[in-house]
């Protein structure tokens, strides 16, 4: 029988404690299946990263960047390396999320309601 993983549990549960503000609005809304009845978890690890939000009966990814992330290579690698797992991954700044929640969730319902 195989165990959890001790190092990535314990890096989820780290990263769990320490969300952004953004991370904890969009949270909010995405727990308990509060949006249209789909279940997102956070902080999962997938291949060998781990993301911010993921609705696995979807296999849809949402990622939640900051500044750090305008025009970084290593987030286009991760995004082609979640893609060929068979995941779609949206990617939304702090600031949306923040301002423009309402529209975050459109979009992500789109995704989620889209053919897969």
């Amino acid at each position: 029988m195989r165990g959890a993983d001790k190092r990535r549990v314990s890096l989820e549960r780290k990263l769990r404690g320490q969300p952004t503000d953004a991370e904890m609005k969009l949270w909010l809304s995405l727990r308990d299946r509060r949006l249209c009845g789909f279940k997102f978890v956070r902080q999962e690890a997938i291949e060998s990263y781990v993301v911010d939000f993921v609705c696995r009966d979807r296999r849809l990814i949402v990622e939640v960047d900051g500044g750090q992330h305008a025009d970084s290579q290593s987030d286009r690698h991760r995004d082609r390396v979640l893609s060929e797992a068979g995941y779609r991954v949206l990617r939304f700044w702090n600031n949306d999320v923040l301002t423009n929640r309402d529209g975050v969730l459109r979009v992500i319902v789109e995704a989620l309601e889209a053919e897969l």
